[in-house]
């Protein structure tokens, strides 16, 4: 667990400085790994582990550390390690999933 504290957000993804922050709704045991579309404040997000003792979760960090073109070591688990409800914060994302890029282009015009 972190000692950062969670974000209160109003949608799914901010920036903090050079930090992504998400509310992640995930989903173990999936067909295949998905950065699926959001569902009110948060980001569904599919793997195909099953969730057994937070590997579902250690799973999407290694899945979204390959869509974000980051370190695994660059993905803290905020909270949710073993909860379909989680907050990830990614440091400096060398690539945004277009649902995430279109999100944070939103925020920053209604700004």
């Amino acid at each position: 667990m972190s000692e950062k504290q969670a974000l209160n957000m109003n949608s799914f993804c901010c920036l903090d400085g050079d930090i992504l922050v998400l509310n992640v709704l995930g989903t173990p045991a999936a067909k295949r790994d998905h950065i699926g579309k959001p569902k009110g404040n948060q980001l569904r997000i599919s793997v195909t582990e099953k969730p057994i003792r937070g590997k579902a979760t250690d799973h999407m960090v290694r899945y979204l550390a390959k869509e974000f073109d980051v370190l695994v070591s660059d993905i803290e688990v905020v909270f949710g390690r073993c909860n379909i409800n989680k907050q990830l914060r990614i440091k400096k994302p060398k690539r945004l999933p277009s649902v995430i890029q279109k999100e944070i282009c939103k925020l920053a015009i209604d700004s």
